[in-house]
């Protein structure tokens, strides 16, 4: 299409766009074709309408239901944290017949952020009691943004993989927990356990690069001697 083609197209267009605005008959007439448009497709504008302010209305209330949750089970845990504080872990998940426990704070209120806080305390106290199975099933219901908490969860869970003689899974959730949002002060803490993890399973190359990795990657941190130390203990026990 020629330069000149497009510029008279562009000429025309503008010329429709004066005439509409200069033209009362034309006005009117736009109009109405707009107004019997709207009036074909009114049920389906309606109902489009409808169903935006359902989804406002449904999103805001669903908002303010778990606020309102959140600060129930909050309050509904305060005591199962207080019998944590002081040991007494059976009144701690199961509550005392008057106060809930963790458990009953996580099944409740599992939706909220402190019903997921409740399945993260329900499971350390699960693992302090030797119920290694149950306490995975509570820490894999915890989520979180918190860069360290998170991290101490899949370090959790390691351990209970690790007692549950899962040592390849501990591993590689002792790993997991180094590398999420790692940091000089837990990561290497969380690599020596992979390591150990790892030669627990025979799995002494493993073992080898990850005591590197705390050797190479971390070098001022305290894990460093030791991950030197089991470095060559490992190297030892491979070579037989």
């Amino acid at each position: 299409m020629s330069n000149n083609t497009i510029k008279r197209e562009d000429e025309l267009k503008r010329e429709g766009e004066y005439e509409l605005l200069e033209n009362p008959d034309a006005l009117a007439d736009r109009l109405l074709k707009s107004e019997s448009y709207v009036e074909r497709h009114k049920n389906l504008f309606i109902g489009i309408f409808v169903a935006i302010a359902a989804a406002v209305v449904g999103g805001f209330l669903y908002y303010q239901n778990q606020q309102t949750k959140n600060q129930e089970a909050l309050a509904a845990m305060f005591q199962a944290e207080y019998y944590l504080e002081a040991d007494s872990l059976s009144k701690a998940l199961n509550g005392d017949g008057q106060n809930d426990g963790f458990k009953a704070v996580a099944d409740e209120y599992g939706s909220t952020k402190a019903g997921k806080l409740a399945n993260f305390y329900a499971g350390v106290v699960s693992l302090k009691q030797g119920k290694y199975q149950e306490a995975l099933n509570y820490l894999e219901e915890f989520k979180s943004d918190d860069l360290l908490l998170q991290a101490r969860v899949y370090s959790l869970q390691g351990d209970a993989n690790l007692e549950l003689g899962k040592k390849e899974e501990a591993a590689s959730l002792y790993k997991k927990a180094a590398e999420h949002k790692a940091n000089d002060f837990f990561s290497p803490q969380y690599l020596m356990k992979a390591a150990v993890a790892h030669e627990a399973a025979n799995q002494y190359a493993e073992a080898i690069e990850v005591y590197d990795r705390v050797i190479n990657d971390y070098p001022l941190s305290p894990e460093v001697n030791e991950a030197k130390k089991y470095k060559a203990r490992a190297e030892g026990l491979a070579k037989k």
